[in-house]
């Protein structure tokens, strides 16, 4: 099967030139370049708006292999990564385009499941895939998106935008992403059936492979007002305060108490041995979003989420100062400020 003959197998019959149109889209796959009407009203983002762009890529052995993931997971996981980047700034996801470097020796087959969870992530936002590019690679699997986004002009959230005497917020639990990868590693390890009675670990490998980017989050705290800085939690905790303290030059303080832990991924640490502060923390992949607000809504803010059957925590608070993170611990002993360092998952490190 050749290139074209390949693409048109993994993309065709997927989405509806209506559907397509819907989306500002005027000419998708097909051609040299994709069409976008720049001017084309877009669901629930009041005119005039801005165009977000966002891309993220994926690596064979670098971000999955054949334990951590399957071929649909990958599709799905490259889409909603860029997805996630897109809720960072408050904004709405539109189009997608897609690019693959694949192994001669993998097949049409296994390309086109993966093109079955990109495709089911796309459908669950809206996003519609207009183009890309497809190469061979002379071993490894690589994926490549980018997908733009819309947001009401000037009104973006950034990561440069926190005040002092914000109060920090999260919009999920974090660490379920970095416990289910180490239970799909340690299945591989210690075999097959070594996690089959493990429940709890079930929900955190989905958790890792289909993680849920929180769109309609993201256009809740834009709406509010109040949010004055955002980021989405992909390389942990920490690394993703560190780059709000850095951009808006302040210090960030997170209560140890409040900082929300997942039943499921608290069991399983407790089962692996592990401080499951250390997933929390420096993990990644969990795609929720962290902000700053101001201090005096914050709770009305999460009255608001909980109406809308959303999660939503209060972990901490923004001080003037040098740039720094700074985990507080009440213990017998007092109050503890225990310095973060500044780390996650570092791709050069």
């Amino acid at each position: 099967m050749d290139e074209f003959a390949s693409i048109r197998h993994w993309t065709s019959g997927r989405q509806s030139e209506s559907w397509q149109r819907e989306r500002g889209v005027r000419l998708g796959i097909g051609d040299d370049a994709a069409l976008v009407d720049p001017a084309a009203p877009i669901a629930g983002v009041a005119s005039p708006y801005e165009f977000i762009m966002a891309m993220d890529t994926m690596v064979e052995t670098v971000h999955f292999n054949e334990v951590t993931m399957t071929y649909e997971d990958i599709g799905y996981k490259a889409l909603a990564a860029n997805v996630s980047d897109i809720a960072a700034m408050g904004g709405v996801p539109l189009q997608a385009l897609v690019s693959v470097s694949v192994p001669r020796q993998l097949g049409p087959e296994p390309m086109r499941r993966l093109y079955d969870g990109l495709y089911a992530c796309a459908e669950q936002y809206g996003v519609a895939v207009i183009g890309g590019d497809t190469t061979s690679s002379p071993q490894h699997l690589v994926v490549a998106v980018t997908v733009t986004g819309a947001v009401e002009a000037g009104k973006a959230l950034r990561r440069s935008g926190a005040k002092p005497g914000d109060a920090v917020v999260l919009t999920g639990p974090v660490g379920k992403s970095a416990a289910g990868l180490h239970s799909l590693l340690a299945q591989r390890e210690r075999g097959a059936d070594a996690l089959a009675g493990e429940r709890a670990a079930a929900q955190l490998v989905q958790a890792h492979r289909r993680p849920s980017p929180s769109v309609r989050a993201g256009r809740l705290l834009l709406a509010r007002g109040t949010c004055h800085s955002l980021n989405d939690v992909s390389d942990g905790l920490a690394s993703e305060a560190w780059e709000i303290a850095e951009a808006s030059g302040l210090a960030v303080s997170l209560f140890d108490r409040q900082l929300p832990r997942s039943g499921s991924m608290a069991a399983y640490a407790g089962a692996a041995g592990i401080d499951p502060l250390e997933w929390m923390l420096y993990g990644g992949e969990d795609y929720v979003l962290l902000g700053t607000m101001e201090h005096g809504d914050a709770a009305a803010m999460q009255a608001a989420f909980h109406a809308e059957g959303l999660p939503f925590y209060i972990i901490g608070e923004t001080s003037a100062g040098t740039p720094t993170v700074e985990l507080i611990r009440v213990t017998d002993r007092g109050e503890l400020r225990q310095p973060l360092a500044k780390r996650g998952y570092n791709h050069f490190e």
